[in-house]
This record gives C-alpha cells, structure tokens and sequence, in this order.
C-alpha cells in the first residue's frame, strides 16, 4: 500500500520540528537569539568554559556551523572566545556578563515552552515520546555513519 503525503511519520515530525521552532523563534527574538544559538548559551549555563569541538558532539552539528553562531554570539556580545592554553587551535566560549545576565530571562522562557509543548501529557506519556523519538534518531544515525 502507497502511503499519501501526510501518512508519512516524517512528514509528521517535520511538521512538529517547524511548529517547535517557529515558537521558539518568536520567543526569543526579543533577546536578540536564534534558537540554535539559544541552545550554545544554555550547554554554556549549565558548564561555562566549553571548547567548540564539546559543542559539536553536544548538539551533533558541523564545526562550521557551531563556529558561527558562535561568532554571532560573540558579535552580540554574549560570549567570549579564548584560545586554550594547552591546544592554540582549540577555542573555549566563557559567558561574558551580558550572557550570564541573559540566563535570568531567557531560562523562564525555555521553561514555559517546554510546559506548552509537554502541557496534557502524562510523566509516563513524555517518557514514552522521548524513548519512541531516541529510536528514531538511532534509526536514522545508523544509515548516517
């Protein structure tokens, strides 16, 4: 049986991806942040002081692409990149005080929107969701490697 367009389970989770984000953009656009940025600032709250090649594996994207938005962020004043001690060709991102400032607001933001998007789910629900999306993902990464 040929599935239609909007059977497709990857159309669906698209679909969800673009909804997620464009929220999210909208959020955070009176902060001056694009979502992708957002994410660097939050790893960088939680442990200040990353290299760039932590943030790679951590939000599983290309060097060049984690190299820009950190610029951006730098440019906006949020971070600062310093070069390790121990590795010249290795950068570390530290919060500057504007981007320690920025986590007061900005976190009660990420913080509803997770509410919204887990809003008439059960704990087991939401457990089941992340384990169901884990098994996509590994589906997916396998054909990737």
């Amino acid at each position: 049986m040929k599935l239609s367009f909007q059977d497709y389970i990857s159309i669906k989770i698209h679909k969800t991806d673009l909804n997620l984000t464009s929220y999210i953009k909208s959020e955070l656009e009176q902060f001056n942040l694009a979502p992708e940025q957002n994410l660097i600032l939050m790893l960088l709250w939680e442990k200040d002081g990353l290299t760039q090649n932590q943030l790679v594996e951590k939000l599983n994207k290309d060097k060049t692409n984690i190299a820009r938005m950190a610029s951006n962020l730098e440019n906006k004043g949020f971070i600062k990149r310093v070069n390790c001690k121990d590795d010249r060709r290795s950068l570390k991102l530290y919060l500057t005080n504007s981007g320690k400032e920025l986590k007061e607001k900005v976190i009660p933001v990420t913080e509803r929107f997770n509410d919204l998007v887990c809003k008439n789910f059960t704990e087991d629900e939401v457990a089941e969701l992340e384990r169901l999306l884990e098994k996509v993902n590994k589906n997916v990464e396998h054909y990737l490697e």
